[in-house]
């Protein structure tokens, strides 16, 4: 490939996927409502997917630091969406699940999310859907490699 081109690629990659990433979380934000910021329905979906956790396992999987995550846990917490359970073992680890109050709100929340997710993938082909999931699915492998610094120049 010419060197222009690939920085025309560059170029193209990087404005398109600002554009995506701020259209969608704005998307995604209307859906989710006022009850919750994005980070925090995105912290409710980590909660929800695994049934328990504790902070330092949810700052390590969002690639943030401990003080991030304290401050969402503590909103939600004092909003009633999740618990914390102190391990009778080691008194040092709280482990986080939803409330009763936690998973009506994410149901409902998640409900109007994949409605957008299937209105907007609606508008592909299957073969178009399936490719560009595996692209991405590539993409995000590459990505992680390279944040575990696993790919060397």
């Amino acid at each position: 490939m010419r060197k222009t081109n690939i920085k025309e690629l560059v170029d193209l990659y990087l404005d398109v996927s600002f554009s995506v990433n701020t259209i969608a979380e704005s998307l995604v934000k209307e859906q989710i409502g006022s009850d919750l910021t994005n980070d925090q329905h995105y912290t409710l979906r980590y909660i929800n997917k695994v049934g328990s956790c504790t902070s330092t396992e949810l700052a390590e999987v969002f690639d943030v630091k401990k003080s991030a995550i304290t401050a969402i846990i503590n909103r939600l917490f004092e909003k009633g969406f999740i618990e914390r359970t102190r391990d009778e073992n080691d008194r040092r680890l709280v482990y986080l699940t939803l409330s009763e109050q936690g998973n009506e709100l994410f149901t409902k929340t998640e409900e109007r999310v994949h409605k957008l997710v299937e209105s907007i993938i609606g508008e592909f082909s299957e073969e178009e859907i399936v490719k560009f999931l595996k692209t991405y699915e590539k993409l995000n492998g590459i990505l992680q490699q390279i944040k575990d610094n696993k790919v060397v120049d």
